[in-house]
């Protein structure tokens, strides 16, 4: 009986490592997903201006890394954190 109590918390707890290797994953995938959002958004932002549609332009190739670095290290730091506090 006491295993089927703790299915939840295990459950959960693989929910978190999972979060925590998905922000490390996108930390260090970082410049690869940048220039991939960044082409994409290339694409799409071009499609917008024939039809007449002003919209800005991408961001600079740097500050999209960076960008991307901190979203994977702060999904990952999210991910300790809830599971610091989980075992409190």
């Amino acid at each position: 009986m006491a295993v089927f109590l703790r299915l939840p918390y295990i459950a959960g707890m693989t929910l978190e490592f999972v979060r925590v290797l998905l922000g490390l994953t996108i930390a260090l995938f970082h410049a690869q997903l940048a220039d991939f959002f960044r082409e994409q958004d290339r694409v799409v932002a071009d499609s917008f201006r024939e039809r007449g549609v002003p919209i800005p332009g991408a961001l600079p190739r740097q500050a999209a890394h960076d960008l991307f670095f901190a979203l994977g290290i702060l999904l990952a730091l999210l991910g300790l954190v809830h599971i610091w506090l989980t075992l409190r």
